[in-house]
């Protein structure tokens, strides 16, 4: 009687490591299934990203003569923003859309940093974010500066029409600025851009130009409207280098996805298959114990 009682107290234990290996197994079997998805999705990801960004890139080469123009022009006629008049403006180009790496960080990142070491500033300057995302980081610090948000960005590739709906909203928006920038992503190539600035000024700043006289005779109206064709020109310009550098992040980031999801795939198979052969050696090791014991 008493070697059948101790005969049956590893026979239980034995059970419950049995039902722990099998819960284990299906565990890993669920998670290595789960992590297959991931990786089809982010392979499919990277797959239209990549087409995406071709496309991008191609549209780039047509803006950029129009962003480099105006700028040219800016630096040639010497503006420089005036002392007397100590409002800015600063526009967050980024989009909606997230799953790029640091792609929008980086301009939300330049944008606080700045205002951040210059508290006076950051009194004087009104924020304007193309696309939530910029949104969502700068209004945790800088939600009083926010003048207004454009938002449905990055969905599609942006247009010049797009440009001309923001530029209108920042000239009808009654904030009169003396000086500003346009923050934005500098393509540079597939694996690398950087955040650069584009500089934007008042009528009387232009007006005020030493050099601008080269340019032939200008009167107000001309200015006035040149202003508005070059605030469109610039952001139009900016919105393909940003579109250009999200698709090539995005494309980098789901590559890195795919291969990390792929290592984790070769970890768990090794697992889920040592812990089968586990679970099999003690089953096994369970039936010649009970047979030995029988004899």
């Amino acid at each position: 009687m008493l070697r059948q009682t101790t005969s049956l107290v590893p026979l239980a234990v034995a059970q419950q490591q049995q039902q722990r290996g099998m819960a284990t197994l299906k565990s890993i079997s669920i998670r290595l299934k789960s992590v297959k998805n991931i990786q089809k999705i982010t392979q499919s990801m990277k797959m239209v990203s990549a087409a995406k960004y071709n496309r991008a890139e191609r549209d780039l080469k047509q803006a950029r003569p129009l962003g480099e123009g105006t700028k040219i022009f800016y630096e040639s006629a010497e503006i420089a923003p005036p002392e007397d008049a100590p409002k800015k403006l600063v526009i967050a180009v980024t989009s909606d859309r997230g799953l790029c790496g640091a792609v929008h960080t980086g301009v939300a990142r330049n944008i606080r940093d700045a205002l951040l070491a210059n508290p006076a500033d950051r009194e004087n300057t009104k924020i304007i974010c193309i696309g939530e995302k910029s949104r969502a980081i700068l209004s945790r610090l800088f939600a009083n500066n926010i003048l207004f948000v454009a938002s449905e960005v990055g969905r599609k590739p942006p247009t010049f029409i797009d440009a001309s709906k923001v530029a209108a909203e920042v000239l009808n928006s009654g904030y009169d600025f003396g000086s500003g920038r346009i923050v934005y992503n500098k393509f540079k190539s597939v694996v690398s851009y950087n955040v650069d600035n584009l500089p934007l000024y008042e009528k009387g700043a232009v007006s005020k130009a030493p050099k601008l006289s080269v340019y032939d005779s200008l009167d107000e109206e001309v200015i006035q409207s040149y202003l508005e064709f070059s605030l469109t020109s610039l952001l139009f310009y900016s919105m393909k280098e940003g579109a250009c550098s999200e698709q090539s992040s995005r494309m980098t980031a789901m590559d890195n996805a795919s291969k990390n999801a792929g290592e984790m795939i070769d970890k768990l198979t090794l697992t889920f298959n040592r812990t089968r052969q586990a679970v099999i050696t003690r089953e096994l090791i369970e039936i010649i114990s009970g047979a030995a014991a029988l004899d």
